[in-house]
C-alpha cells in the first residue's frame, strides 16, 4: 500500500500555482477590468492568484505590464476623495451624534479613514459607509 501511494506521489508532479499579472500599464485610481490582467505560471508570495478577485478593485499605485499584482496594490473603489466634506456619525446605544468633517485620504466603502472634525480640528478614524458618511467610535 505504501509503495502504491509513493508511485502516485511521484507521478502527480508539482502543483501548479498561478499569479495575476498586469497585461498593460494600469494607472493609480483606475478600476481593474478583465482585459487589464492575465495569469502567469509563476508563484509570487503576496500576490493575487485568482483573476476574479482583482476585477472591480481600484489600483492604489501604478502597476506596470508583466508585474505581479500584489495584495496592497489594490483596494475597493474610492467613493470619497481627499479633502471632501462628509458627515461623521457616532452611535452608541440610543445616542446619535453627527458632525461635519473633512476626509484626509481617499477611501472606499468599508475602509477606515482619517477625518478631521471641522468644529474641533481634531483628527479621528472612522469607517466609510455605503452612503458616503463616516461612522466613528466603533
Amino acid at each position: 500500500m505504501k509503495t502504491l501511494a509513493f508511485i502516485f506521489w511521484c507521478l502527480a508532479g508539482p502543483l501548479a500555482a498561478q499569479t495575476v499579472m498586469a497585461t498593460q500599464a494600469i494607472r493609480s485610481q483606475t478600476v481593474i477590468t478583465s482585459e487589464m490582467v492575465g495569469l502567469s505560471d509563476d508563484d509570487t508570495v503576496g500576490a493575487f492568484a485568482v483573476l476574479a478577485a482583482v476585477v472591480g478593485l481600484e489600483a492604489r499605485v501604478n502597476i506596470y505590464p508583466g508585474r505581479p499584482i500584489m495584495l496592497p496594490d489594490l483596494g475597493r473603489p474610492a467613493i470619497l476623495e481627499r479633502n471632501q466634506q462628509v458627515v461623521m456619525i457616532y452611535i452608541s446605544g440610543g445616542l446619535s451624534i453627527t458632525s461635519e468633517g473633512r476626509v484626509l485620504d481617499r477611501a472606499g466603502v468599508g475602509e477606515r479613514v482619517r477625518v478631521m472634525n471641522l468644529a474641533s480640528k481634531s483628527i479621528v478614524f472612522g469607517t466609510v459607509t455605503a452612503n458616503g458618511q463616516i461612522e466613528v467610535g466603533l
